[in-house]
């Protein structure tokens, strides 16, 4: 039997919400394949937590999360409690970095039953592989002066090895879809960083002659990605782009609500995080309309990568049969509330 430990970090808002339906729907799926069981730990670092600590996570945190086989994170957040700045780089960034999670990964494709407010999405399905530990999110800068004087810099990091192993990732993912590698660029307004990125996809390019590929800048690129979502196979974006790209990609699915994203550690050292594109949704905590299908598909991408992907093939068919019935929490336009949607997806993998 292969067992696995997961690492359950609710986090905030409706994250506490949407991680136990997620944990419910991989427990029935432990149950129906025998060979497969998931041991889940618990840990209640968020806001509150640091309100009550007077920091995020404790600081042996990413000592006791380094021996899981992964990480199920829900949400961070709570612009009430505390700063974004603080809640994201005391946890949900630190775990990204400091466990080497190089890589993001995330789908955006049409999904039966949801509307997308495309009129002719025309079945697009594509994936967005985002440079995940440097670039524009680099924390490399300052403030000077102050007043009208003041001064702020911020530099963004392109350093050959990462750009280069993102853009790697990028096509040996499409050798497995359609063999098409599109890179967001913008050479031709950001004068040192953008042209060299391009011309490390051309050269990682030329180890992969059977990959087609095109290069587009981003404001353009963000405009295709509506008209023409349809064209994309995989996409590979640097930090700042990659990010605004997969908010878009999620809104043309119908809600960011359903968006799922996996945070890879490519070296086997540490373990990868999961979470849903969606933030805490502090306007719905507590209501039980939250959508749990992010967190379920991204329970989904969890399986590919621990080798599963017919499980995970499984689960998304269902998860496309419930909501192609019209089980539908009200972000999506339905009635549904997180527990019935949870409740639906989990019986018919029971009766798969």
């Amino acid at each position: 039997m292969k067992k696995l430990r997961i690492a359950n970090i609710p986090g905030d808002g409706i994250g506490k919400e949407v991680v136990p339906a997620a944990t419910a729907v991989l427990k029935t799926i432990s149950e129906i394949h025998g060979g497969l069981n998931f041991e889940f730990t618990d840990f209640p670092w968020s806001c509150e937590y640091y309100l009550e600590h007077g920091e995020m996570m404790p600081k042996d945190g990413l000592e006791r999360l380094r021996d899981f086989d992964a990480i199920f994170l829900g949400a961070v957040g709570n612009i009430k409690l505390v700063p974004d700045h603080i809640s994201l780089w005391g946890l949900l960034i630190k775990i990204r970095r400091e466990f080497e999670q190089v890589i993001n990964i995330r789908p955006a494709k049409v999904i039966k039953g949801v509307k997308s407010p495309l009129l002719n999405p025309k079945d697009f399905d594509l994936i967005v592989v985002r440079e995940n530990s440097e670039g524009e999110y680099s924390s490399v800068g300052g403030k000077i002066y102050q007043g009208e004087d003041e001064i702020v810099i911020q530099n963004s990091i392109f350093s050959r090895k990462g750009t280069e192993r993102a853009i790697r990732y990028a096509f040996e993912l499409a050798s497995k879809r359609g063999k098409h590698v599109t890179s967001a660029t913008k050479s031709n307004g950001i004068f040192h960083s953008m042209p060299f990125w391009d011309g490390v996809f051309k050269e990682v390019s030329n180890d992969f002659p059977d990959i087609n590929t095109d290069s587009q800048h981003i404001d353009a690129l963000s405009a295709f990605f509506v008209t023409h979502p349809d064209k994309f196979d995989v996409i590979v974006a640097s930090n700042l782009f990659g990010d605004i790209l997969t908010d878009l990609g999620a809104a043309i699915m119908g809600s960011i609500g359903i968006a799922p994203a996996a945070n890879i550690n490519v070296n086997g050292k540490y373990p990868s995080m999961f979470e849903p594109v969606h933030g805490s949704a502090p306007d719905i905590i507590g209501k039980g309309i939250a959508n749990p299908i992010g967190q379920i598909w991204t329970a989904k991408m969890m399986l590919d990568h621990f080798g599963e992907e017919e499980l995970g093939t499984v689960l998304l068919n269902v998860i496309e049969s419930v909501t192609s019935d019209g089980f539908l929490t009200p972000d999506l336009g339905g009635l549904y509330t997180t527990k019935e949607v949870t409740e639906k997806i989990i019986n018919r993998l029971k009766n798969k």
